[in-house]
């Protein structure tokens, strides 16, 4: 008999303390849909039409200097998109921690109202072991940046770069 198997993550759910203040921000910045609610709990999907949920908030975090996650991932389909998200959290003043090449991944990491550490990531399609962490820049053209990682990994795939500590 074979082992069971994890498909895809299927959900994290957050303690937060304002959950209406993190509802708008996923919602209205991030770009989720609230697909269901109830009094203190807000289930949230970046497609509602095949996953009822991804993120769901509820109310409960007491401790505003409790780290209750290490961080929140969210798949983006292109670099494209992640540099939208990054255009997107400077007009909403949301605070950027890095953006880093993983050569297999180029990653935003941002905080949310409440101090969650998230990431919004593209996959690149190449292969570089990990750790594997280069500081990128969203306001250069796409075509040199994508040049730049491809010879970073030509460069460092194989053994990788190290990490770059969480601030």
């Amino acid at each position: 008999m074979a082992a069971p198997a994890i498909a895809k993550l299927g959900h994290i759910g957050l303690f937060v303390r304002d959950v209406q203040r993190q509802k708008a921000f996923y919602r209205d910045v991030l770009g989720l849909t609230v697909s269901d609610e109830a009094p203190g709990t807000v289930f949230m999907s970046s497609q509602p039409e095949t996953e009822h949920h991804e993120l769901l908030l509820r109310e409960g975090r007491t401790d505003p200097d409790a780290k209750v996650v290490q961080q929140l991932s969210f798949r983006c389909n292109s670099l494209d998109d992640v540099i939208g998200y990054y255009r997107r959290f400077k007009q909403h003043d949301v605070k950027i921690e890095r953006i880093l090449s993983h050569g297999n991944a180029v990653g935003l990491y941002f905080f949310d109202p409440e101090g969650n550490r998230c990431e919004v990531y593209w996959p690149t399609g190449l292969k570089a072991h990990q750790p594997f962490a280069i500081p990128v820049d969203l306001d250069r053209p796409q075509s040199e940046l994508m040049a730049d990682i491809h010879e970073q990994v030509r460069q460092y795939g194989a053994t990788g770069t190290g990490s770059v500590p969480a601030r």
